[in-house]
């Protein structure tokens, strides 16, 4: 049996009543260990393509961060659910209000969430959304 993944009953707490958690659910379900590994590595290589754009001082509403938001955000709807640009900016959010999610991608690069969600932002402004 496996164990399920860290926070997996807090997420169905609080978003199991949504298309995207049914639709994640369902997806993850099927992938194999070589699909997961290349999930992270994805995910891992977006975070470290985000932390350089910081890093050189590339502005999170530029071309570059704004680029990658947007890969962020295809990656999503990729692997897990249908991540509409406004789903995308109330994400962003969640990455600075959330320990969780602030330590791990601080733990890439110090203010690496804030610059992920300003990213996120200014890429749903580009696509017109500013509705959460």
């Amino acid at each position: 049996m496996r164990t399920p993944p860290p926070y997996a009953a807090e997420a169905r707490e609080r978003w199991g009543n949504t298309a995207a958690f049914r639709q994640s659910q369902r997806r993850a379900a099927g992938y194999s260990a070589t699909e997961w590994a290349r999930i992270r590595a994805e995910a891992a290589d977006l975070e470290t393509r985000l932390a350089d754009a910081m890093r050189r001082g590339l502005p999170a509403s530029g071309e570059a961060a704004i680029g990658l938001a947007e890969a962020h955000r295809e990656h999503l709807s990729r692997w897990f659910y249908d991540c509409s640009a406004q789903l995308h900016r109330g994400l962003g959010d969640i990455y600075v209000a959330d320990e969780r999610f602030t330590a791990h991608y601080d733990e890439v690069a110090p203010g690496l969430a804030s610059y992920v969600r300003d990213a996120i932002h200014a890429n749903a402004d580009r696509l017109g959304s500013t509705d959460v």
